[in-house]
């Protein structure tokens, strides 16, 4: 018993440097590979998996074939899942893209992670303001330019090249890994949901933890992500005269739906940024001691910010008010005007019906259904009291919840851990302002714990013209992946 007692420390010491060396074998092989990585990114991107354009449906599936297709050359168990179908606006249905899962490992002694990711992309054209072709992806000075290089298509190669990199040096797997990959994302993931509720007793049903890559650094920091808002989005309209009328002939004598519109999106918001709507800011919890502190210590340079939008002032002008305005607080946007004159030139109309659209980014402690009941009876409140003979209709027609996780569950000190081993720094950590919607869906659903672990540069242009991924977050990102496994693997599985 002696003997065995002294040996056990001499194994542990001879295994964790085995595998130091294994990891450091890794890193080079992911160095000697990166042209072909590039070169894949490249094939991928000159698909032009556009999601929006039913008339593109072809190049999402054949995507999707090339992701499934990879997948199943490594000898992953791959299927391509049948989600449904599409109704368009017009009557006529499609089927939607099939999701890609994929399985590497069953090893019941080890951790289940399955990683979340997209292949679909925003539109691009060349003459939106590109310098290069969008779907051409071209290296200048490092930055990889395509569209859908950095949202999503290089985070998920980065993981396969992952799963292929173990495998290619015969270096076991730490984790089990499964995928789930679509194609729908980016009009927001059309079947996925009830895809994952009828799934969550078969293949969800031994994942213990769920990774998405689908988001950014904010600075040039690495960071780990535990939050993003959720959104509701609105339309009001208010409709007046059976048809558009002559302003010269009929204005001064017709109370006009615009003028009522517009009465009624002024008051949703002060010029200080406060939502007006009761209840809305009641429902926020307030910026503890802890998230100030953290808060303070991440990477932001705030003239930076301001450049890259170019504007020269902002709502607030600390780094901490700026940053839980983004991340942690509701905030009204309103995006536009349907059936107003838009066009360039004169135009002296009178329109009968005006919808405006806007949204509300909502934070945890807001629920979408209250959100709505809040937005509707307020909205009908202030037009009524213009005592306007026109007709209001208020409608949420998205109601996507927010996400927030634990940064101290063992999922997030693993990922300190990665980025510390192939950064040499502290990650931030950081929350998203944008909306994720499958992440709470995933929580919901599966009641599995959630990391979104980015390796996209803050200034990739993500559905902008010229969106890019830097080569360097391309190829380090992958690194951090492989080192993120090994260190999901050393979480005490109980």
């Amino acid at each position: 018993m002696i003997r065995l007692l002294l040996f056990a420390p001499l194994l542990f010491i001879v295994g964790s440097r085995a595998l130091a060396f294994q990891l450091d074998e890794l890193t080079k092989y992911i160095d000697s590979h990166q042209e072909e990585y590039v070169q894949t990114l490249r094939e991928w991107v000159a698909v032009e998996s556009d999601s929006s354009d039913v008339l593109k449906r072809s190049e999402v599936e054949r995507m999707m074939n090339i992701t499934a297709e990879k997948l199943k050359a490594m000898g992953g168990n791959v299927e391509l899942v049948d989600i449904g179908i599409q109704e368009l606006p017009w009557g006529k249905t499609i089927p939607l893209p099939k999701v890609v899962t994929a399985q590497f490992g069953s090893d019941p002694a080890k951790h289940t992670v399955c990683v979340y990711g997209h292949v679909d992309v925003q539109p691009a054209k060349k003459e939106d303001g590109w310098a290069t072709e969008p779907y051409n992806l071209t290296d200048i000075n490092g930055n990889l330019y395509g569209r859908g290089a950095s949202d999503n298509k290089a985070p998920v190669l980065a993981w396969i090249h992952t799963v292929q990199a173990y495998q290619a040096l015969d270096i076991e797997l730490p984790v089990n890994v499964k995928f789930v990959i679509e194609g729908m994302e980016e009009t927001g993931s059309n079947g996925l949901d009830a895809m994952i509720v009828s799934q969550n007793d078969t293949f969800f049903a031994d994942v213990d933890y769920i990774i998405i890559s689908d988001c950014g650094w904010l600075s040039r920091r690495p960071a780990l992500t535990y939050g993003t808002r959720g959104n509701c989005y609105f339309f009001a309209e208010v409709e007046g005269p059976k048809q558009d009328l002559h302003s010269g002939v009929y204005g001064g004598t017709v109370i006009e739906p615009m003028t009522d519109l517009i009465g009624i999106l002024d008051t949703l918001i002060s010029p200080s940024g406060k939502i007006l709507i009761p209840g809305i800011q009641e429902a926020v919890s307030p910026l503890s001691d802890e998230e100030w502190k953290m808060y303070q210590d991440i990477e932001f340079d705030v003239e930076n910010y301001k450049r890259k939008m170019g504007v020269n002032r902002l709502m607030y002008s600390s780094k901490v008010d700026l940053l839980a305005h983004r991340w942690r607080y509701p905030t009204v946007s309103i995006h536009g005007i349907e059936g107003a004159f838009s066009a360039p030139g004169t135009k002296t109309v009178i329109p009968a019906k005006v919808i405006a659209k806007f949204s509300i980014r909502q934070v945890p402690n807001m629920e979408p259904a209250i959100v709505e009941k809040q937005v509707t009876d307020y909205l009908h409140a202030v037009f009524g009291r213009r005592k306007s003979p026109n007709k209001l209709k208020v409608t949420m027609v998205i109601g996507a919840k927010p996400w927030l996780a634990d940064t101290q569950h063992p999922l997030y000190e693993a990922g300190r851990e990665a980025v510390k081993k192939v950064f040499k720094v502290d990650p931030d950590m950081i929350r998203e302002g944008g909306t994720i919607p499958i992440a709470k869906t995933f929580q919901d659903v599966t009641r599995k714990s959630i990391i979104m672990l980015p390796i996209g540069a803050f200034d990739d242009g993500l559905h902008s013209q010229n969106e890019k991924m830097n080569r360097y977050n391309y190829i380090e990102g992958t690194k951090l992946f492989v080192a993120y496994l090994h260190e999901v693997g050393l979480i005490k599985k109980y």
